[in-house]
């Protein structure tokens, strides 16, 4: 009878125990990334003016709604319902403060933002989306309307902000091109230089702006892919670029540019079209997908 008992009570204990540690290692592991709302619904102009903060009670985005977190493009992409909750929440055009944290220790904050605004901010923003859209990514991008706009040092690739993502298998460091299915329809089209290096061409495609482009954007071997806003694409051959333009949604607007339209003009390379069976050959493909291309 007193083995009995003694089995029990040691029974008892391991279970109580293994409770205990449970519970302390969910403690000590957090929730990581996460970001919250502030508790009084502070605006970003008062910010700045507080020591401290209270969250909201729960994230409105936490580490399990993020896909992926891009570092080179701080974009996230989300579970459909999160993404809901950020095209349904009420943004003032003076912006809605949110605080990025690391199991609720605050690391920065900034603001959402609504497209319609005509007020700048000099702070991180997360703009509010115009729609649901098929793709559900929200960006931490640096002022609005413009990065211009924003002052002071890129808290985004904080060590504890990358390293909690990375720990949860969210983090990319670049999309590539075969990542990508289809790449982001452009309001300005893009823009196609090409110029011939060591016997091969070399071709860029480029988000359309009304800004002229450097030579050092065109000819660089970064490639910058978003998949809802800037890209920058540099292959090699004619069967490279055709693969880049089929990427592209049907009905975009493509222009192959010449040297005359970049701004400045500075090394060997000099932009030029290819011959004309090569300009023919591309030019005939970009149609059959379906886009409006002009050389």
């Amino acid at each position: 009878m007193q083995l009995r008992k003694a089995v029990i009570n040691l029974g008892f204990l391991s279970l109580l125990i293994i409770i205990v540690y449970s519970g302390y290692t969910a403690a000590t592991k957090g929730e990581g990334f996460a970001i919250y709302l502030t508790r009084e619904d502070i605006p970003p102009a008062k910010m700045e003016a507080l020591s401290h903060v209270e969250l909201s009670d729960q994230p409105i985005v936490s580490i399990e709604n993020i896909i992926t977190y891009n570092t080179q493009t701080h974009e996230m992409k989300l579970t459909p319902s999160a993404f809901e909750r950020i095209f349904e929440l009420d943004v003032p055009v003076t912006g809605k403060s949110f605080m990025v944290c690391i199991n609720k220790e605050p690391i920065y904050w900034g603001a959402f933002w609504t497209p319609i605004s005509s007020i700048s901010f000099d702070g991180v923003t997360i703009w509010k989306p115009y729609n649901t859209q098929e793709q559900k990514i929200i960006v931490l991008e640096l002022g609005y309307p413009t990065s211009s706009f924003y002052g002071g040092e890129d808290p985004r690739n904080n060590v504890k902000v990358l390293e909690s993502l990375e720990k949860a298998d969210k983090l990319i460091t670049k999309l590539s091109l075969t990542a990508v299915d289809k790449l982001p329809h452009s309001m300005k089209g893009y823009e196609l230089y090409s110029w011939e290096e060591n016997g091969q061409w070399h071709y860029t495609l480029i988000t359309g702006t009304n800004r002229v482009k450097t030579m050092e954007e065109i000819t660089s071997n970064e490639d910058f892919i978003s998949e809802i806003g800037w890209v920058n694409i540099h292959v090699v051959g004619v069967d490279a670029i055709k693969d880049v333009l089929s990427r592209l949604p049907k009905g975009e607007s493509v222009f192959w540019c010449d040297e005359l339209h970049i701004g400045e003009k500075t090394g060997p390379i000099i932009l030029q079209l290819p011959s004309k069976q090569i300009v023919e050959a591309i030019s005939e493909y970009a149609k059959q997908c379906g886009l409006d291309f002009v050389h």
